[in-house]
């Protein structure tokens, strides 16, 4: 059963696509990207200080580099950016696949970048279109920005990046509603043994997750789930918790205490109409689910 845990509404950001949320505990503020805004927001939840910049292209997903810095993943291409400036190409995953764009992205435990990509679903101006064929793929960018493709299955949409223990990595096909269970090699240069990782949710698809210190992973149910799951390593959804938007998109722990959890969220092919009755779409929200999170790892460049 759903649990009844507060949910606040901490900015009425109106992001067209609200992602890849992620808590900086250096300056104590979060990052976070508007895919279809096309701009990169901060904010200092504890003063209210708001401040977006513009991108020159879609961002589709951002994480904290070890120099202080950010990595980012944009329309097509991996970019280095110090929070003002240019956005500096580090690497172009797919450079023969015109037709597809970066989408999740997120700095794994060993400091490297990973990336997934998926058939474009965005007009140039940022209006939705129908996607092509399922042709999306996982890719590591290093600290030099070599690029290696991680396994040769293909994703409609890749969303959801959590390592667990053990060298398994969790993930999933927004498109199919599942998640899935790979075993990553020692390099860290391969996934394999692809599994189903439980039963299909019946409430919306699913989007950005977080791992909790407890190992439990946190996933945001888009496209109308209006809730956050928490998934034990074994499969199973131990919690459900209720969100005040239909389409809840990317989630961290964040707080002095990592005890907060932060959520994005979209307005992405919603009516004027519903708009209009539900403004808080596209919103930022925090729950405090009694567990606390981890910090997120950092990107580091080789030496």
């Amino acid at each position: 059963m759903p649990e009844a845990v507060e949910c606040t509404l901490v900015l009425n950001a109106d992001d067209i696509v609200g992602e890849s949320i992620v808590w900086d505990d250096r300056r104590q503020v979060l990052y976070w990207v508007d895919i279809g805004g096309k701009r990169i927001h901060r904010l200092d939840p504890q003063s209210g200080e708001h401040k977006t910049w513009p991108a020159p292209e879609f961002p589709t997903s951002i994480g904290l580099r070890e120099d202080g810095g950010a990595i980012l993943g944009m329309t097509r291409r991996v970019a280095l950016w110090d929070f003002d400036g240019d956005f500096r190409t580090l690497a172009i995953p797919e450079p023969n696949m015109p037709d597809n764009r970066l989408n999740e992205g997120r700095v794994a435990p060993d400091g490297s970048f990973w990336v997934g990509t998926m058939s474009s679903n965005l007009t140039e101006s940022g209006e939705p279109k129908d996607q092509g064929p399922k042709s999306g793929y996982y890719y590591r960018v290093d600290g030099t920005g070599a690029v290696t493709r991680l396994c040769a299955d293909a994703f409609g949409i890749t969303n959801t990046m959590i390592w667990a223990q053990d060298g398994v990595f969790i993930t999933a096909d927004t498109t199919e509603n599942a998640l899935y269970r790979y075993r990553v090699s020692p390099d860290r240069l391969a996934l394999s043994d692809r599994q189903a990782f439980g039963q299909p949710f019946e409430r919306g698809l699913p989007d950005g997750s977080c791992l909790d210190s407890e190992g439990g992973i946190w996933t945001c149910r888009v496209v109308g789930g209006s809730c956050l799951t928490r998934t034990l390593m074994d499969g199973t959804v131990d919690r459900v918790v209720e969100l005040d938007c239909s389409w809840p998109t990317s989630c961290t722990f964040g707080g002095p205490n990592l005890d907060t959890l932060f959520v994005t969220s979209a307005r992405f092919t919603m009516t004027a109409e519903h708009l209009q009755a539900n403004p808080q779409e596209g919103a930022v929200f925090a729950v405090r689910p009694g567990v606390a999170g981890l910090r997120e790892p950092r990107f580091r460049f080789n030496d």
